[in-house]
C-alpha cells in the first residue's frame, strides 16, 4: 500500500514540476500583477512543500531509512 501512495505522490511531484517548467512565463506574469496576486505563488510553494514532502517521507519510508529517536 505504501508503495502505490510512493508512486503516486511522485507522480503528482513529477506533473507539478513539469506545469511549472512548461508555463514558467505564464507563472513570472501572474507574479507580477500586484495585488492580491501575491497569494499565487504562495499556494503554489504550498502545493509543492506538501506533494514533494509526503514524497520525500515514502520515499526514504521505503528505502527503510528512518530518523534517530531522541533520548
Amino acid at each position: 500500500m505504501k508503495s502505490i501512495k510512493l508512486f503516486a505522490y511522485g507522480a503528482v511531484v513529477a506533473v507539478l514540476y513539469g506545469l511549472l517548467f512548461a508555463y514558467e512565463k505564464e507563472v513570472v506574469e501572474i507574479c507580477k500583477r500586484g495585488g492580491w496576486w501575491f497569494l499565487f505563488p504562495v499556494a503554489v510553494a504550498f502545493a509543492f512543500s506538501v506533494f514533494h514532502g509526503t514524497f520525500t517521507g515514502l520515499f526514504w519510508d521505503a528505502l527503510g531509512i528512518q530518523a534517530r529517536k531522541s533520548r
